[in-house]
């Protein structure tokens, strides 16, 4: 190792450093780069699966008006200087080591991973578990030697499951510093990460769960929406895109509360596109009032603004719309409140909407000239909650108590970028199932139990396995199924505990369809750090 071997250091048990108070629970994969030199020990299965993460942070707890922002948002990363070297630490510099990065070597077994792969895994879900249990002193003293080595270091980072990248030389020894900062950061992720349950896996236990439990705590977002053409928020053909053209900064900037004060046009030039659409509701949201007719649900905690779940019947004391709703609003000047459907009209219209009772004091302070008014004085504002405003005082009235009572998780439709509801699956108990339902695997958090596929169809498929009385009152339940009952179909995966639940039909009908070829952007929108 060169001059490193000049170099000793002595690791404290501290959590107190910057980067140990702002992890980022999201982290960015992109190609690993070749690694420094062969790993020497064996790495031993931590429970999370080997699949790329997905790059976002969680932002702080003003948040964005809606599951909208459940695909965003980046906490400014962490970054610390070293006066020695002059490099900084990123914490996307320390990636979580996916299957393709384990050894390759060796007969492979009927999981698809050789037998070198299932001895890395076996190492890192030991030496996870020996510092989860043990604490981060024990796990120094048993791990390293009183001083440490950069190469030892960086062998700990491996056995923990995660692969520092962008790092100095070995031979120049400029790496230290920086492998220490990172080994921080991969054992307080460690620390934070939830163990997933090693008795809840298969899909019966999933059936046999959603019938047994009497307190489901269900969250939801963008994706049990999408399907009544509602669009999400950061896709290609997301509501992001299509405002692109307005030559924004940044197309949050539509709900940013500073700019609605200073010129509120910019959002009600756009607030048609995401009116919610009138008395319909997936049969997603159907799912959710039937685990509410059998007294199952504890709560639903929305991160949509669409208020469909109200819709569907979900009652008001059984659901918490974290990021407010279209149901009602509120004038910014007196507080005067109406049912949102009243300014859907002047919504629709595109024109901004006034408060009655404050018409008159703006045409007078409107018409003097030795008077500053802003312009969003006497105007409407719908009650949903755009960045710079709080989550509403139901989400933390209530989250607590029912972080602590409830005995199932079901998270459905949502990425899980944005706090603080994307903390919840991280705070209950650790003996809580949690159920994953979304058309994408969710990377950064560890479900017992993953139903990747179009929330409908998966929701139609479960409730058919869990029986007639489990049957969804929506006209669309039938079709999903279809007379023969055998369009939904599930698949296994290489993982345990993932699953895909395909459409036969739907995939029918794609396969007829010409290849669209993807549309060349106008304007490329970068992450906006917040």
């Amino acid at each position: 190792m060169g001059s490193t071997k000049d170099l000793e250091v002595v690791l404290l048990d501290s959590d107190s450093d910057l980067e140990l108070q702002h992890v980022s629970k999201r982290q960015k994969l992109d190609p690993l780069p070749p690694q420094p030199q062969p790993l020497e020990v064996v790495i031993p299965p931590f429970q999370k699966p080997f699949q790329e993460s997905d790059s976002e942070s969680p932002v702080p707890e003003q948040v964005p008006a809606a599951e909208a922002y459940d695909e965003k948002s980046t906490s400014p990363a962490l970054s610390e200087s070293s006066e020695i070297t002059g490099q900084s630490v990123n914490s996307l510099d320390l990636d979580e080591l996916s299957a393709g990065d384990l050894p390759s070597n060796g007969q492979e077994n009927g999981n698809g991973l050789t037998t070198d792969q299932l001895a890395m895994k076996r190492t890192i879900y030991e030496t996870r578990k020996f510092l989860k249990t043990k604490g981060i002193m024990a796990f120094l003293e048993e791990y390293l030697p009183p001083t440490a080595l950069s190469d030892e270091i960086y062998k700990l980072i491996l056995k923990l499951g995660f692969n520092p990248r962008n790092l100095p030389p070995f031979e120049k020894g400029e790496n230290l510093l920086q492998l220490i900062k990172l080994l921080h950061l991969a054992m307080k992720r460690v620390r934070q990460l939830r163990s997933r349950l090693d008795n809840f896996y298969r899909v019966e236990d999933a059936l046999n769960k959603i019938k047994s439990a009497q307190k489901v705590l269900v969250i939801t977002g963008a994706g049990i929406s999408t399907s009544l053409g509602i669009p999400d928020f950061r896709s290609s053909k997301g509501f992001y895109s299509r405002i692109s053209h307005m030559g924004l900064t940044d197309p949050q900037e539509v709900f940013d509360l500073e700019i609605f004060h200073t010129d509120p046009s910019i959002f009600y030039s756009i607030a048609h596109m995401i009116l919610p659409p009138d008395n319909i509701y997936a049969p997603l949201h159907k799912f959710i009032r039937l685990l509410q007719d059998k007294g199952k649900l504890l709560r639903n905690y929305t991160q949509n603004i669409d208020n469909l779940e109200a819709n569907a019947g979900i009652r008001h004391d059984k659901m918490i719309q974290c990021h407010g709703s279209f149901a009602f609003a509120t004038c910014v000047t007196c507080g005067y409140q109406v049912p949102g459907e009243a300014l859907y009209p002047t919504m629709r219209n595109k024109e901004i909407a006034y408060c009655p009772n404050c018409a008159k004091a703006r045409e007078k302070l409107m018409n003097r000239d030795d008077s500053y008014v802003e312009e969003s004085y006497g105007v409407m504002k719908p009650n949903i909650t755009f960045f710079g405003e709080p989550l509403p005082r139901a989400f933390h009235d209530s989250i607590n108590q029912d972080l602590k009572e409830c005995d199932l998780i079901i998270s459905i439709g949502t990425s899980l970028k944005v706090a603080p509801v994307a903390d919840i699956v991280d705070k209950v108990p650790a003996d809580v199932p949690q159920i994953l339902i979304n058309r994408d695997p969710i990377h950064h958090c560890n479900f017992d139990i993953s139903f990747l596929g179009y929330c409908d169809d998966v929701a139609a498929y479960l409730c058919n396995r869990l029986g007639d009385e489990w049957a969804l009152d929506h006209p669309q339940y039938e079709e999903l199924l279809c007379p023969s009952r055998d369009n939904l179909q599930l698949e296994t995966t290489k993982e345990r505990g993932v699953y895909n639940i395909v459409n036969l039909q739907r995939e029918s009908k794609m396969a007829q369809e010409p290849p669209v070829a993807p549309e060349e952007p106008d304007l490329v929108v970068l992450e906006p750090t917040i």
